[in-house]
């Protein structure tokens, strides 16, 4: 009787700032255990100090960390990651991502059971008493579940090192958006699944309004880069037109008002409020009323003006770059 090969996975996690989260992130991994894997951690970071910092105290998982510039992109972090790695199979995680202790065994599982999946990855969860904003960005994250769907979000992504390859590698080009970009290129060449048979729960996730609204300026940024390269399916098209268009309105119901042109005014807001009233009314049915309607509005009245907000400083970066 010939023995089945013991599979090795390597985890990719890229890192910068903060120590108290990637530690908890390595601790999940420590309890990813199974006779027929192997795992090893590669922390590429962008904080020189983490090298003074103990990561883990267990022994027995191997672990590596590389000192990358500062400049370099989340995506460069991670293809660097990559070129430091033996695993057949590649995990990559967020700093910020703690694993169910079964994660491994059933990206193995999932990723393995249909001959055209090329990416899984696994749902998202948060405690019973976590604010309100963190369960709206939960259950945004589980719209699909247990399906295959058209994009997965980088926090935690499995596939072959064969696969990743065939992708060719993250988009260093990209500031953020680059998990969509990826991920995009990956549908066009098999499957990506999306599993309850595993979970994680994302200890950095927005939990203060405040936090987010500077968080959307930022993860806006790349979007108008990331449309270079790719067909645009429509259904991303309102992604990219609905948060300028309301803060366009917005600053022009402010405009009217201010002219004394109030009917007007009034009609911009309006105009301004309706997708966030659409999107709100949709989130709201996902959520079975886990989370007040109020507090949805909320979320979308500061998502879309911040993420117009990081769309129009992203125009100005890259207009700035082609002119130096």
């Amino acid at each position: 009787m010939i023995e089945n090969k013991q599979k090795h996975l390597s985890f990719i996690i890229p890192h910068k700032g903060r120590f108290e989260m990637l530690i908890e992130t390595i601790e999940s991994i420590a309890l990813q255990k199974s006779p027929t894997f192997s795992v090893d951690v590669i922390v590429v970071s962008q904080t020189p100090e983490i090298q003074t910092c103990t990561l883990t105290e267990n022994q027995d998982l191997p672990l590596s960390v590389f000192i990358r510039p500062p400049e370099e992109t989340i995506s460069s972090l991670r293809n660097f990651g990559v070129t430091q790695t033996k695993g057949e199979f590649l995990a990559f995680l967020d700093a910020d991502i703690y694993l169910s202790a079964n994660w491994a065994e059933q990206m193995l599982k999932e990723l393995s059971s249909q001959d055209d999946r090329i990416i899984v990855s696994a749902q998202q969860i948060c405690a019973e008493d976590a604010p309100p904003l963190e369960k709206i960005r939960t259950f945004l994250s589980n719209v699909e579940i247990d399906k295959n769907v058209a994009f997965l979000p980088g926090r935690n992504l499995f596939m072959t090192r064969d696969a990743f390859h065939q992708i060719g590698g993250f988009p260093e080009q990209l500031v953020t958006c680059e998990d969509y970009y990826f991920t995009d290129k990956a549908a066009k060449l098999g499957k990506l699944f999306y599993t309850s048979s595993a979970t994680y729960r994302h200890i950095g996730e927005d939990k203060a309004y405040k936090a987010m609204f500077d968080k959307e300026i930022w993860r806006g940024q790349s979007n108008i880069q990331s449309l270079s390269g790719r067909d645009v399916p429509l259904r991303e098209l309102p992604s990219f037109f609905v948060p300028p268009a309301i803060l366009i309105l917005i600053i022009t119901a402010l405009v009217l008002l201010i002219v004394g042109i109030t009917k007007l005014a009034m009609l911009a807001l309006a105009l301004a409020l309706l997708p966030v009233i659409v999107y709100s009314l949709r989130l709201l049915n996902i959520a079975k009323s886990e989370v007040s309607f109020a507090k949805i509005v909320l979320f979308y009245a500061v998502y879309f003006p911040a993420r117009a907000i990081g769309t129009l400083v992203g125009v100005f970066k890259t207009i700035k770059v082609k002119q130096s």
